[in-house]
């Protein structure tokens, strides 16, 4: 299937490891211009450099802590001094520990501010101009932590739940100019991110880290956890052409491991 993006500018936070870069090799196959915003730089500029280039679709890199608004805005704005107007936003930049009620305040400040915030002002910058033009995508890597009650997983769950609002409000909020807004929601996806969740939970039970991840893997009905590039290939297909009339959705990426309806 032909995505019908080629030529067009995304962003993709979160883009030097997992889902990110996964999602970035996937929009360069077609033909897309992206821009990987990451905070270390030395990680972000030696991943950028192993890409495949096509020869059409241009790479930029722009290292930044997206904890902080004006760091938000400064890649915002060097992403489009580099690339030109940005048709594509892909949020994807979120770490929130495991753990319950003794998180401290300073856990719950630094995870609201990196991927609640971090997605809302990313999307405050960029939607206007979509609008403007009448064309444009955002996807929100979100989780399925935020349809789950997890004792274990208490801030995770509630930021992804609060972006599960965001993403349909502003869905609707832009509708009228034909810019999609929708959400992904991966389980346990063979990504960096998943590996360091599945080590805090095994200090935490006492387990072995491999007892740990084959007790993740028990809930997943398809047995095995996802990979990088099946969110990927979703992401790519809610940002093409043909996926013009979905927004608002809130994708289940998860082999059947979610019991909400």
């Amino acid at each position: 299937m032909k995505l019908g993006i080629s030529g067009r500018n995304a962003v993709v936070t979160g883009g030097s490891l997992g889902i990110g870069y996964a999602t970035a090799r996937e929009f360069l196959a077609n033909g897309v211009n992206v821009a990987l915003i990451a905070r270390d730089k030395e990680r972000l500029e030696e991943k950028a450099a192993a890409l495949p280039a096509n020869g059409q679709s241009r790479i930029a890199t722009i290292a930044a802590d997206l904890t902080k608004a004006s760091e938000v805005d400064r890649a915002m704005r060097e992403t489009q001094s580099a690339l030109g107007q940005i048709d594509i936003l892909v949020n994807n930049a979120g770490s929130t520990p495991s753990g319950g009620l003794e998180l401290g305040d300073d856990v719950w400040q630094k995870s609201f501010d990196l991927k609640l915030m971090g997605y809302v002002r990313a999307a405050r910058l960029l939607l206007p101009g979509m609008v403007e033009r009448k064309w444009g995508r955002v996807i929100n890597v979100i989780g399925l932590g935020a349809y789950q009650a997890n004792p274990q997983y208490l801030a995770g769950g509630a930021i992804n739940a609060s972006l599960l609002a965001v993403t349909k409000t502003l869905a609707k909020t832009v509708a009228h100019a034909g810019v999609t807004v929708n959400g992904i929601n991966p389980g346990p996806t063979a990504t960096p991110r998943w590996q360091d969740l599945v080590r805090q939970r095994a200090a935490s039970s006492g387990r072995s880290i491999e007892e740990e991840t084959a007790a993740s893997i028990a809930k997943v009905p398809m047995g095995r956890a996802g990979t990088p590039e099946e969110c990927a290939a979703l992401i790519a297909f809610l940002a093409s052409q043909q996926a013009g009339y979905i927004s608002g959705a809130l994708v289940n990426i998860d082999g059947a491991a979610s019991n909400g309806l």
